[in-house]
């Protein structure tokens, strides 16, 4: 009778095993990571239109949208000379952008009554990609 050993994996078997998930790593991981950032863009743009439509509800009861110092807080607490303010508010509170910034707000602005911006992924003025600001006014 033979005795037959039982043995593990080669090393060049191992080898093309790690290359393959290699590989598999390489095609899967660029989808995902580009997915969080349009995903990000996204309700970037959605928390822009929704405080919108608040600013829309502030002006059709004070006749005025909020200053620039105001800001977007006026949503959330009564500014001083508001008489038209709903218990609660507007909004219950202010929601930073995907990327943990505050959203900017400016009263007026050229060519427009306001404008709702968010730096984009790196915080900074300006930006390509998924580093642009995203603004009400796009």
């Amino acid at each position: 009778m033979s005795m037959r050993k039982t043995q593990g994996l080669t090393l060049i078997e191992i080898m093309i095993v790690v290359v393959i998930i290699g590989m598999l790593a390489l095609a899967i991981i660029p989808n995902i990571t580009g997915r969080a950032d349009q995903a990000a863009v996204a309700r970037a743009q959605s928390d822009i239109q929704a405080l919108s439509g608040q600013l829309e509800l502030f002006k059709t009861d004070n006749f005025r949208y909020p200053t620039t110092e105001e800001g977007l807080e006026a949503l959330v607490n009564k500014p001083n000379n508001v008489k038209n303010y709903p218990k609660g508010g507007y909004i219950k509170k202010l929601n930073q952008d995907p990327w943990g910034n505050n959203y900017l707000y400016f009263s007026p602005v050229e060519g427009a009554d306001y404008e709702i911006l968010s730096l984009g992924s790196d915080g900074i003025e300006g930006g390509e990609d998924y580093a642009a600001d995203i603004s009400s006014l796009d």
